[in-house]
């Protein structure tokens, strides 16, 4: 009886603890803390990457508003432009994304000058190759217009005034919280640099017995651009007629005019010699062509060139880097009769940057 009692008496005393445990429900809330990532913006340069010559005077391998070919070296023209393809990603909405230009400045990354603005590209929808997209270990292979967008980038040299010297460019994306960032591959142009050609030496036939052939001393005629520009130019020489300018009854052979074609000219340059050249006599020597200025009234490919051992392209041993030079030793075929003292007319060097 005492086994068969106490287990009954539990048995009423949990019966009447279990209503007070439902009858008291109580619940607790929480309000979690959750802080969004202000992701940086991701940029990729893609394909398309030109180098574009001006609309104003075109190349020898190039017509204006084509790609420059030609050009090797990092140095750019008022009016020529370079332009890229870059794809942006932004994790929290391209929304967020508040402007993606292209800059010059000083040192590579973030914060140089804005240039130029680049446009929206919404009709390429699938993620290139060639920009090789990726996050850390992550590749990006599909394309999310929400997040992802491309943009075309095209800057255009301006003159001198505003653009002069060396610069570094790159393509950046800043979003709305002010954070920035650029394509990796920064390039380093001199802009504008000055062009210039030196002449050492003098251009002087004395006494010259007509009849005779007689040689002048050996001139250099130099690439003097801008040091660290790396300006290439392709060298041409061209002429004009001779006149006595005093009142001497010249006559040479049958006028008071000593003609061009009087003249020719010896070259060096490397391990190229007017002896490359087919235009050149039994001496080597080359005639010099008629004009004013440049490709006036001819135009100067494949006829003018200090030294022509290619027809069509530029020739080895005639396009000099900053700094280099070219030897040139003149010849004066005097004809008989020939009097009078002619000082008047020129012999001129040009340079073309590549």
């Amino acid at each position: 009886m005492k086994k068969l009692f106490s287990v009954m008496a539990m048995a009423m005393l949990v019966m009447s603890i279990l209503p007070l445990v439902f009858a008291n429900d109580v619940g607790v809330g929480l309000t979690p803390s959750i802080g969004t990532e202000d992701y940086a913006p991701n940029v990729w340069m893609c394909d398309s990457r030109l180098v574009q010559d001006d609309n104003t005077e075109p190349g020898r391998l190039t017509l204006p508003g084509d790609r420059l070919t030609e050009r090797q070296n990092n140095y750019l023209f008022e009016g020529e432009q370079l332009s890229y393809k870059v794809l942006v990603k932004e994790k929290n909405g391209i929304q967020k994304i508040s402007d993606v230009f292209g800059t010059l400045g000083d040192v590579q990354g973030v914060g140089n000058d804005i240039e130029v603005n680049c446009i929206e590209d919404l009709s390429t929808t699938y993620v290139l190759d060639s920009c090789n997209a990726r996050i850390l270990e992550e590749q990006i292979t599909d394309f999310d217009a929400t997040t992802m967008r491309y943009y075309d980038c095209t800057f255009t040299v301006e003159t001198p005034d505003s653009h002069y010297g060396e610069y570094w460019f790159t393509v950046e994306a800043e979003d709305l919280d002010g954070l920035s960032t650029t394509v990796d591959e920064n390039e380093y142009w001199f802009l504008n640099p000055v062009i210039a050609i030196t002449v050492e030496g003098d251009l002087a036939f004395e006494d010259v017995r007509p009849g005779t052939s007689s040689y002048s001393e050996t001139l250099l005629v130099g690439n003097d651009a801008d040091d660290g520009s790396g300006v290439l130019l392709d060298m041409f020489i061209s002429g004009t007629d001779f006149y006595d300018t005093a009142s001497s009854g010249a006559a040479c052979p049958t006028t008071n005019q000593l003609a061009l074609t009087n003249f020719r000219y010896y070259a060096t340059g490397g391990a190229y010699s007017s002896q490359d050249d087919a235009r050149g006599d039994l001496e080597s020597y080359v005639p010099i062509g008629y004009a004013t200025g440049f490709n006036n009234p001819t135009p100067f490919y494949d006829g003018f060139e200090i030294i022509q051992t290619t027809v069509g392209d530029y020739s080895d041993g005639n396009v000099l880097t900053p700094g280099s030079e070219l030897a040139i030793t003149f010849r004066l075929n005097l004809p008989e009769p020939c009097n009078g003292d002619f000082d008047s007319g020129t012999i001129n060097f040009w340079g073309e940057a590549i």
